[in-house]
């Protein structure tokens, strides 16, 4: 019991140590991301958190497997390592009795992974989807920050202002650069306003300006001086986002007979499966072998994971271009798995004899003497 308790102990120490890692390695990955296309004006800076919320929750059950994996792995090679397993073997405990411990250890690990993989990661994509689509609707206008350049991609347009007031929406001293017809053209105002079209684009209308045509030295340079004058800086239409399989909820894929849909019921169920199987491996996986040094575990661990991983992404393409059965992909690839656990473990369980038979009993001794 004793043994027990330590080791859920240092498994729990080892999970919230690697996890807070891993989360960190995520989420500056996911800022850094997000920061730039923000920086290039693919994103709205006040959208960014929003994202990073939605794009987190997309990926955490593979920070969890990962997590999980490493947790039991770690754990179990420095018991190994340090001769605590010779203890725990030694008090009457077989290898096998860290079974139960360990899974009511990970039990909880993959519940939140089973949950999050067919439930709460397709919600994530659906609102992530949906909040893309709200900031591309959102008026573009809103995205300009006085004194900073603002390229409006609809509109073939550059915007820079000096300032807005707030109160009436003026603009004051307004430069636009745009390409018409593979023509240049700069417009400079001192005023401007915005104002709506009835088909439900956007107009800057600009006055007190010139408008520079062509490039200065050309036969077809000219300046044309305006007192009003307006300009489309958004369409009326709008371009449509495509919502992506990912986001569709697991039942709505469980019904859908199509290859594509197939393959991603595939990716979803195969994550929980794999957090199991990585974890059941990470047991034998773990013993210790002093002459190949302290990292080969984890170089042992780095291979199979990339390899597990990559054979549910190639089996998933399998059968999205329907060249191979849903069920197929799923027993042949897990069964696998799961066939190579047995095998590692029961060598394993054979090192510690716990395989071998006892000693065959010779025929009864007659006179003192054997026969």
């Amino acid at each position: 019991m004793i043994f027990r308790r330590t080791l859920v102990r240092e498994l729990t120490a080892t999970a919230i140590g690697l996890f807070v890692i891993l989360a960190a390695i995520l989420f500056t990955n996911l800022v850094l991301r997000l920061l730039a296309q923000a920086a290039g004006g693919a994103v709205a800076p006040d959208g960014i958190m929003a994202l990073l919320g939605f794009a987190a929750l997309v990926r955490v059950n593979i920070l969890l497997a990962v997590a999980l994996f490493l947790t039991v792995l770690l754990t179990l090679s420095r018991w190994h390592r340090d001769s605590e397993m010779i203890v725990w073997m030694t008090s009457g405990q077989s290898i096998t009795a860290l079974l139960k411990p360990i899974l009511w250890f990970a039990a909880p690990f993959l519940v939140a992974i089973l949950a999050l993989s067919l439930f709460l990661s397709p919600w994530a994509e659906q609102r992530k989807a949906e909040f893309e689509r709200q900031l591309e609707s959102r008026d573009e206008l809103s995205f300009i920050t006085p004194g900073l350049f603002r390229e409006f991609r609809s509109a073939h347009l550059v915007v820079f202002i000096e300032s807005i007031n707030t109160f009436d929406g003026t603009i004051r001293n307004v430069f636009l650069h745009s390409i018409d017809d593979e023509k240049d053209s700069t417009t400079v105002a001192r005023v401007a306003r915005l104002q709506e079209g009835p088909d439900g684009a956007r107009y800057v209308v600009l006055e007190d300006g010139r408008r520079y045509e062509g490039a200065p030295g050309s036969p077809d340079f000219r300046v044309v001086e305006f007192e009003r004058l307006g300009r489309v800086i958004q369409p009326a239409v709008a371009r449509a986002i495509p919502v992506s399989r990912k986001a569709m909820p697991t039942e709505g894929l469980l019904i859908a007979d199509g290859d594509a849909e197939r393959a991603e019921l595939f990716w979803r169920i195969s994550i929980p499966i794999l957090a199991f199987a990585l974890t059941l491996l990470a047991i034998p996986l773990a013993h210790v072998n002093p002459r190949l040094g302290r990292t080969f575990n984890l170089f042992s661990a780095a291979f199979i994971y990339f390899s597990y991983t990559n054979c549910i992404n190639v089996v998933q393409s399998l059968i999205a271009q329907g060249k191979l059965d849903f069920w197929v992909g799923l027993l042949l690839l897990h069964g696998t798995a799961f066939l190579v656990v047995f095998v590692l473990f029961r060598h394993h369980l054979s090192a510690y004899g716990l395989f071998r038979r006892p000693p065959r009993a010779g025929p009864p001794a007659v006179g003192g003497v054997a026969a």
